[in-house]
């Protein structure tokens, strides 16, 4: 097992959840310790893809940890130095937005934040039916930021929803890894 801690922050998208807790299990299966972080809509959001409290239950048993769900228990993160790498999967248009600007008002942004501060890596794995619209600046930019780095990502459904980005979830142990390295994972770009 390895010994780096890792965050893992999960965010809206709902419809790739199942994906990313297989990714997550994964995760706790390599690495010792595996902290989970949700943002508050997650853990207050009932969906046609499950139940808010079953996803939180299904998240702590994994991780045999309770989740950060807060603002006020994710903010220790950076000043206790608790992480090594955090990932945020899936990490939503709204949520690059937010990272984008600098705006911290969810439990995943505070982490993300938090975590920074101590130039450690920042694992992004994208999710966004607007990536190549409406949140492509906030891409872009956090394409060039310090510490940050991307799961390999593509269009989706090129055809029926062209603006739409998402990450290769299979690919986030092996981004996890590279960003522990301080190198981007490579191709970025998928093709279909």
């Amino acid at each position: 097992m390895r010994t780096e801690r890792v965050g893992f922050a999960i965010c809206g998208s709902f419809c790739t959840h199942e994906r990313v807790l297989r990714e997550l299990e994964r995760l706790c299966g390599e690495y010792e310790s595996v902290v989970p972080i949700v943002s508050e809509t997650v853990c207050a959001t009932d969906t046609r893809f499950g139940a808010a409290r079953e996803l939180l239950d299904t998240v702590e048993r994994l991780t045999g940890r309770k989740a950060v769900s807060t603002i006020r228990e994710a903010e220790p993160i950076g000043p206790k130095k608790l992480l090594d790498v955090l990932v945020v999967a899936p990490c939503t248009g709204n949520t690059l937005g937010k990272l984008s600007c600098g705006i911290t008002d969810t439990a995943v942004t505070m982490a993300v934040k938090a975590h920074l501060r101590n130039e450690r890596p920042v694992v992004l794995a994208v999710a966004s039916n607007d990536g190549l619209s409406g949140a492509a600046r906030n891409l872009g930019e956090l394409l060039v930021r310090k510490n940050i780095y991307f799961v390999p990502f593509g269009q989706d459904d090129p055809a029926g929803k062209p603006c739409s980005l998402v990450a290769d979830f299979s690919r986030i142990g092996d981004t996890v890894r590279s960003a522990l390295e301080g190198r981007q994972l490579q191709p970025l770009l998928l093709r279909q």
